[in-house]
């Protein structure tokens, strides 16, 4: 293994890192919310299903990331340090002001605009890039659908039901927050692992790509430790900002939000878990009322996701024309 690969390991790894410890509010914002458990029981118990996910559940998502969106023969190591670095450093940002943005579009913007500097547009695969986009773009519809409509079924199912039913809803967070974090473990591992797997092509380490098991390994346990960490900043956004989460708001979300994310994954389409969770609780609480949701909130999230592909390729392909000068 080269000195060089072993460098872009590293640093696919800090972005699964920071990947778990940005998404981590997805999990576990609304559990702590309504007070269904502790923050460190939150957080431990999710990183546990995190590291389990990708070998539960397969390796599609990294196929797609890895071999289906841009040629892999025009790919080169320094377009995939770039590509990773951009996501990561835009990611930081989002981080640090509390917007809950999307690190698969964070990856896929970036992949996007260094391999577009180095070679061209033409080395993007369309249909590849289509898949992935309609994975990212539809995938919050149906979160807030899902949201919304489980949410009736369980006020219908639930009707006449004393206030005591609160104690079954905070219970039974404790399977939907598992899922959910199996789900999130599935499919955001994976796009390190994709990455990883592109590199060790590009760098001619294997000849075809393949994920072998210590890139499963290593890939699970960065999101895990990520999301140990805790990003508190955008758990406060996804658990108080949107309207005062009850226990059923967070149940059903949770539900929702993992039904959503999991089936994209067995598919192999690289959602994102910070939309599908946003949108599920948005749902959630416009089954109770649409004058319930802080709906500015949603405004200024929305702003973030559009505006993270194109940023996240901006700064990939800058920082790819720094690389290639220096070095």
């Amino acid at each position: 293994m080269s000195f060089l690969l072993i460098a872009i390991v590293a640093i696919a790894l800090l972005f699964d890192f920071l990947n778990g410890l940005h998404d981590s509010s997805n999990i576990v914002a609304t559990m702590i919310s309504s007070r269904a458990l502790s923050p460190q029981k939150a957080l431990g118990m999710t990183a546990m299903a995190e590291f389990a996910g990708p070998f539960l559940f397969g390796v599609a998502v990294a196929t797609t990331i890895g071999s289906e969106v841009v040629d892999p023969v025009a790919v080169s190591s320094t377009v995939i340090m770039a590509a990773l670095i951009g996501a990561i450093v835009w990611n930081l940002i989002t981080w640090y002001f509390g917007w809950p943005s999307s690190t698969s579009h964070a990856l896929i913007g970036g992949l996007i605009g260094s391999v577009a500097v180095a070679e061209g547009l033409g080395t993007v695969r369309l249909a590849g890039l289509e898949k992935v986009l309609i994975a990212l773009f539809l995938s919050p519809v149906l979160g807030m659908v899902f949201g919304f409509l489980v949410l009736k079924v369980i006020y219908f199912l639930a009707r006449g039901a004393t206030p005591r039913i609160n104690t079954f809803f905070k219970r039974a967070q404790w399977g939907t927050s598992i899922a959910l974090a199996l789900s999130h473990g599935t499919n955001d591992a994976q796009k390190t692992m994709g990455i990883i797997a592109m590199a060790m092509v590009t760098t001619g380490y294997v000849t075809q790509f393949q994920v072998p098991w210590w890139v499963i390994t290593m890939s699970a346990s960065a999101i895990a430790l990520g999301t140990l960490t805790g990003g508190w900043r955008l758990i406060r956004t996804l658990g108080g900002k949107f309207y005062k989460i009850r226990p059923v708001h967070a149940f059903g979300s949770q539900l929702a939000s993992a039904s959503t994310i999991l089936g994209a994954a067995m598919m192999g389409g690289p959602v994102s878990t910070t939309q599908v969770v946003s949108s599920a609780i948005m749902g959630a609480g416009s089954a109770d009322r649409i004058s319930k949701v802080r709906w500015t909130v949603a405004r200024d999230i929305a702003v973030a996701w559009v505006l993270t592909i194109p940023v996240a390729a901006l700064l990939a392909a800058g920082l790819y024309l720094l690389i290639d000068l220096f070095f």
